[in-house]
C-alpha cells in the first residue's frame, strides 16, 4: 500500500483483443496499493480477471461472450469488404447499438456496489451513458492512440496518416476528420433517442458522449504517438500497461539452448481478423530463411490452420515479453500491446495491419524508421524479401532501439494507478 485511502474502482471493458489485458494490468496495480476493483466484462475473461486478484462480473444485458473463438465472435468486423465497413459495422452494433444493454448493465451493478470511480473503456459508449445518467464518476480510458477525432494535431484514426506537415496533408487530414465525425454522427438521432429515455440532453456530436468523462486517458505514450505540441487538458498519457496476466509458468523454449539462429516471434490478433493465410505464407517465407520462430496462435486460429515448418513451433499462446528477451525480430498484425511490447524491447517489426488501429499503429512504427509494413495480401516472396531487410540492415533496429528509449523513460515517468488514485480521491472530497 501506498497510504492512500482505500478506495472502490470499477473497470468496464469487453472480450476485444487488447482491451482486456491493460485494464487487468491496472487492476494488479490498484489491488497492490490497497484497493477493491471489479472488473466487468465478457464471461470468457473470469479466469484471467480472478487470478490478477480482482472480483469479476460479467455483462449481463450486454454481450457477453462465453468462451473465444471465432463462433463467439460478436462483431465480424472481418467479415467486412474493407476495414472502414468493419468499423461502421462495430459503430452500428455495439457502440450504439448495445449502448442501453451496457448503460443498464453498470448502472444495476453500480446499484449492487457503489464505485468511487469507473474507469470506462473508450468504446463503450453505453457505459459512459450510463455513469452520466446516475452522474457516477468515470474516465474513458483507450488502450492504443486516440480513436475519436477530438484532438487537432493528432491525425484521425483509420487509414494510418502521418502527421501533417504541408498544407495539403492539412487539409487530407481535415477531410478524414470530418468523414470521421459523418460516420459517427449518422448514429447520433438513434443515440440521442437513447440519451432522452435516460433523462440525458441530445448530443451535438456523438463523439461529445465521451466529454461527459472526468478524463480521456490513454494508455500508450506520446512517445509513441503523434502528438501536437500543446494537448487539452482533458487528455493524459499514462503509459502502456503490458503485463502478460496469463502467465504463471516458466516459458520454456521450444529449441536447442545452443541454438544461435536469430528468433523470430509472429504474433496476431488473439480475435478473429481471417488471417490464417497470411500466418501460413509467413511461416513458409521464414522456412526458407536461416531463422528459428514461434507463432502464436493467439486462440483465434485453430491449429491445424497452420501448418509449422521445420524451423517453426506454433503454439496457441506465449508471453511475449519473455520471448522477445531472444528474439531479433517481431511479425505482427499491428496491435497496440504487441507492437508497443516490441518496441521496448528494441525490436525491429514487420506489421501486416487488418483493420481496427492497426495502420494507425504501423504508420508510428514505420514513420520512426524502426520497421516495414505489408498488406495482408503480400506474397511469401515479398514476406521474405521484408524479414531479411529486418534482419540484415541495423538501422531497423537502432530506431526500434531510440524509439523503445522514448517510450521506457515517458512511461517509467508516469504512474497510472497513482493518476487514478487522484482522480477518485478528487470526486471523494467533491463529495463531502
Amino acid at each position: 500500500m501506498t497510504g492512500s485511502i482505500p478506495g472502490s474502482y470499477l473497470l468496464a471493458t469487453f472480450e476485444g483483443g487488447g482491451s482486456v489485458a491493460p485494464k487487468i494490468t491496472l487492476a494488479r496495480k490498484l489491488l497492490a496499493r490497497g484497493h477493491a476493483v471489479r472488473i466487468m466484462s465478457d464471461a470468457c475473461n473470469r479466469t484471467e480477471v480472478e487470478a490478477a486478484g480482482a472480483e469479476f462480473v460479467a455483462w449481463s444485458a450486454a454481450p457477453s461472450r462465453p468462451a473465444r473463438g471465432r463462433e463467439h465472435e460478436f462483431v465480424d468486423d472481418w467479415n467486412m469488404p474493407t476495414a472502414f465497413d468493419g468499423f461502421c459495422l462495430m459503430l452500428d452494433r455495439m457502440l450504439v447499438g448495445r449502448a442501453a444493454d451496457y448503460a443498464a448493465d453498470v448502472r444495476m451493478e453500480l446499484a449492487r456496489k457503489p464505485a468511487d470511480l469507473v474507469v470506462a473503456n473508450d468504446m463503450l459508449l453505453g457505459v459512459m451513458l450510463g455513469c452520466e445518467s446516475v452522474r457516477q464518476p468515470f474516465v474513458a480510458v483507450a488502450c492504443n492512440v486516440m480513436p475519436y477525432p477530438i484532438v487537432p494535431g493528432i491525425p484521425p484514426m483509420g487509414p494510418g496518416l502521418t502527421p501533417a506537415v504541408t498544407p495539403e496533408d492539412e487539409a487530407l487530414h481535415a477531410e478524414v476528420r470530418a468523414g470521421t465525425m459523418a460516420t459517427f454522427d449518422a448514429q447520433l438521432e438513434r443515440y440521442n433517442a437513447l440519451r432522452a429515455r435516460f433523462g440525458l440532453a441530445p448530443l451535438e456530436h456523438l463523439v461529445d458522449q465521451v466529454r461527459a468523462a472526468q478524463k480521456f486517458l490513454l494508455l500508450t505514450t506520446q512517445a509513441f504517438d503523434f502528438t501536437p505540441d500543446t494537448l487539452p487538458d482533458f487528455i493524459e498519457y499514462l503509459g502502456p500497461q503490458m503485463d502478460d496476466n496469463l502467465w504463471s509458468q516458466p516459458w520454456v523454449s521450444p529449441f536447442a539452448s545452443d541454438d544461435t539462429r536469430p528468433l523470430v516471434l509472429v504474433g496476431f490478433s488473439t480475435t478473429f481478423q481471417n488471417h490464417a493465410s497470411i500466418l501460413q505464407r509467413t511461416v513458409d517465407a521464414l522456412s526458407e530463411l536461416p531463422v528459428r520462430a514461434v507463432v502464436t496462435l493467439g486462440g483465434s486460429i485453430r491449429p491445424d490452420e497452420v501448418r509449422a515448418a521445420a524451423n517453426t513451433s506454433v503454439v496457441d499462446s506465449a508471453p511475449h515479453n519473455v520471448v522477445m528477451r531472444e528474439a531479433a525480430l517481431v511479425i505482427t498484425h499491428g496491435g497496440h500491446g504487441t507492437v508497443t511490447k516490441a518496441l521496448l524491447r528494441g525490436l525491429p517489426q514487420l506489421v501486416i495491419p487488418h483493420g481496427r488501429d492497426q495502420f494507425d499503429n504501423a504508420v508510428r512504427v514505420t514513420h520512426r524508421g524502426a520497421g516495414l509494413t505489408l498488406d495482408p495480401s503480400a506474397d511469401t516472396a515479398a514476406l521474405r524479401a521484408a524479414i531479411q531487410r529486418l534482419l540484415e540492415e541495423p538501422g531497423f533496429t537502432a530506431q526500434a532501439v531510440a524509439l523503445g528509449t522514448r517510450i521506457r523513460e515517458e512511461a517509467e515517468a508516469r504512474c497510472a494507478a497513482g493518476r487514478l488514485e487522484a482522480l477518485a480521491t478528487l470526486n471523494t472530497c467533491r463529495a463531502a
